[in-house]
């Protein structure tokens, strides 16, 4: 029993041994740390008095990583904490600021007023400064640029640099070269300094070729690589050769995707041919971008294949082909809204001016021989029927838009171009000129829709535009048919199913329109008293005032004549008083009591009026003459009064 009462009591104490012991290593331990604390604080300051950043930023990071150490100790807080925090922040604000003065010494911005990039002439404000010697007095241990920026790494402040540096530069530098042709990056070299600024030059085009606006850019980069950015850094802070990284690459990842869309965008869309026949030049385009990012590659600012920069320049076909349909269906709705009535003859030998059509493939050969073949049997069954007029199915002599003619035209001279484009490109375009007909079927007669209702004329000469249109629509897909694609040849290259819709468009607006005119002329004739009777006088003035309706230009200066005379003496009927030099204010006064006096009056202005002066007098239903009479009586006055011109239409128009 007694040596067992000795083992518990050899434990007990082995046990409060044992804690002692763990508790002295823990405070040994929080000492230590403490001591390491503190030792890099003050190997932080010494260093950063000797301007050795790179060495002060470690002691830094080494101070947070005894702290966090001291932090994560449960059960063992230690109130100094709060204060050696407090103390690390203050440390860590007062190297940042430290670095961010040696950064603004050795890249200095000096940016225009304004933040809104407006003009050209805002940019010529800006000029970036770059140090290529420290100053004497300001020898900063190692490389200034490479401590700098290593230091920053360090602290985990070089990527919020380096962004906000890329902003600046995109901003005020970048983007600029890319927008505005006419300026010029300009290098000034000086004893300790590198000044990048803008020169002002008139440009040649208004949209500068890609190969100018590349080497711009580059100019730029090779200036920064030069003498910031050629820099080799450790981004985690830690000297690992596998978390090394270039700056400029740093740099390119921040600020690629915005340059090539903008070089896209402000460059290369416009440096798409317009035809086809200049595609073949586009390869100058193509090369001098894989020679942009090539050179791009070797500064570092690229890493990978091809970037979207040098896809969209290699897929120019696609490009061409969609702005090419773009810009005809821009062209065609122009046309389309231009005036109907300016006009163009056109008679049964009036043809489409298009060129040539090329000849078709070899491929091609087989199916003009079987289409030869059937033409011909179809000829010689039909050599001993009746012949037909060599003008059957030619389009009647008649006046039709010019606007629709040049449409015509556009139509042809689309699927020319398509005929030497490739397959994908010769699809589109063919589907571009079927959506031209289908724009105008659906935009004319909504856009002209009050015309082609009030003014006949217009209304024969939409007919006659249907017509012509549906024409060529008979034939125009059997014309191009050997010369398109193959995908197109087996009875897609085909317009007979517009036909008609656009006879029906054309039928309808002249039938509506004969159906305004025969009621117009029922009214006219409704006092003609039937036409009967004709031996009878009376009956017959009437008949022929109502065939004609026309006040002749003797009626009408007769009748002004008659008025004038009425509007003269008429108001000396009044004379209340004796005096007859006092009767004027009543005389005066006369429309106060005749009602009819102000329509009189215009009734004699519409006598010897010119159409013009009608419409000025209608003022929109606002003016003295829509005051006195409806827009019916109006109207009846101006047929009467005028012969039936386009312009009298016109102005009947005016008059609602």
């Amino acid at each position: 029993m007694a040596v067992r009462q000795d083992l518990n009591v050899a434990i007990a104490e082995f046990t409060e041994l044992k804690q002692q012991l763990e508790r002295d290593s823990l405070v040994l331990s929080v000492l230590k740390q403490l001591q390491e604390f503190d030792r890099a604080i003050k190997d932080y300051n010494t260093a950063l008095l000797e301007k050795k950043y790179v060495a002060a930023a470690r002691h830094l990071e080494k101070a947070r990583s005894s702290l966090k150490t001291l932090e994560s100790r449960k059960g063992f807080e230690l109130k100094v904490l709060k204060a050696l925090g407090t103390e690390l922040t203050v440390q860590t604000q007062n190297m940042l600021y430290h670095l961010g003065e040696e950064w603004r010494q050795m890249v200095l911005w000096k940016l225009p007023p304004s933040k809104e990039i407006s003009s050209a002439e805002t940019v010529m404000q800006t000029e970036l400064h770059l140090r290529t010697m420290p100053l004497k007095e300001d020898q900063i241990a190692g490389s200034p640029v490479a401590s700098v920026l290593q230091a920053f790494a360090v602290l985990g402040e070089l990527h919020t640099r380096l962004k906000l540096f890329g902003q600046l530069l995109l901003k005020y530098i970048l983007k600029p070269l890319i927008s505005y042709p006419s300026l010029r990056p300009l290098l000034e070299e000086q004893p300790d300094t590198v000044v990048l600024h803008f020169e002002s030059a008139e440009p040649n085009l208004e949209h500068p070729s890609p190969m100018e606006v590349f080497g711009k850019i580059t100019l730029v980069l090779e200036v920064l690589h030069k003498h910031l950015l050629n820099v080799s850094l450790d981004e985690c802070g830690e000297n690992d050769k596998d978390s090394r990284v270039v700056l400029a690459e740093m740099l390119g990842d921040m600020v690629w995707e915005e340059v090539s869309g903008c070089l896209i965008q402000e460059c290369l869309v416009y440096s798409i041919p317009a035809n086809s026949s200049k595609l073949e030049q586009y390869v100058e385009v193509i090369k001098s971008t894989e020679e942009f990012e090539k050179s791009l590659k070797n500064m570092g600012f690229l890493k990978g294949d091809a970037t979207d920069l040098l896809k969209y320049a290699r897929n120019v076909n696609s490009h061409f082909a969609n702005k090419k349909c773009q810009d005809v269906i821009v062209a065609a709705r122009k046309l389309m809204t231009s005036e109907i009535h300016n006009t163009v003859k056109i008679t049964p030998d009036s043809s489409v001016a298009i060129p040539k059509l090329p000849d078709p493939g070899a491929g091609d050969n087989l199916k003009m021989q079987k289409a030869s073949k059937m033409l011909h049997n179809e000829l010689i069954n039909l050599e001993n029927e009746t012949k037909l007029s060599q003008q059957t199915f030619s389009l009647p002599t008649c006046h039709i838009s010019v606007s629709v003619e040049k449409l015509m035209e556009l139509a042809y001279q689309t699927l020319v171009e398509a005929t030497t484009s490739t397959d994908q490109c010769c699809i589109q375009l063919f589907y571009s000129v079927r959506n031209i007909f289908h724009l105008f079927y659906d935009v004319v007669p909504i856009y002209h829709k009050e015309n082609l209702q009030k003014l006949p004329q217009l209304a024969a000469i939409h007919h006659n535009n249907c017509m012509y249109i549906a024409h060529h629509l008979l034939t125009l897909g059997h014309q191009f048919r050997y010369c398109l694609t193959n995908i197109l040849y087996d009875g897609a290259a085909t317009f007979v199913d517009l036909v008609p819709g656009f006879r029906r468009l054309g039928l309808e607006c002249f039938l509506a329109q004969m159906r305004v005119q025969k009621g117009e002329l029922l009214e006219r004739l409704s006092s003609a008293r039937n036409f009967s009777n004709m031996d009878n006088e009376e009956n017959y003035s009437a008949a022929n005032k109502a065939a004609r309706q026309d006040i002749s230009a003797e009626d009408a200066d007769r009748l002004h004549s008659l008025c004038r005379i009425m509007l003269e003496e008429g108001p000396l009927v009044f004379t209340p008083l004796l005096e007859e030099n006092k009767n004027k204010k009543y005389q005066e006064e006369v429309p106060v009591y005749v009602q009819k006096w102000m329509m009189f009056k215009e009734l004699m202005i519409i006598l010897q009026a010119n159409l013009q002066e009608i419409v000025d007098r209608w003022a929109d239903g606002k003016g003295p003459l829509a005051a006195e009479f409806s827009p019916t009586e109006v109207k009846s006055l101006i047929r009467a009064l005028f012969q039936n011109t386009e312009r009298r239409a016109a102005t009947l128009a005016k008059i609602k």
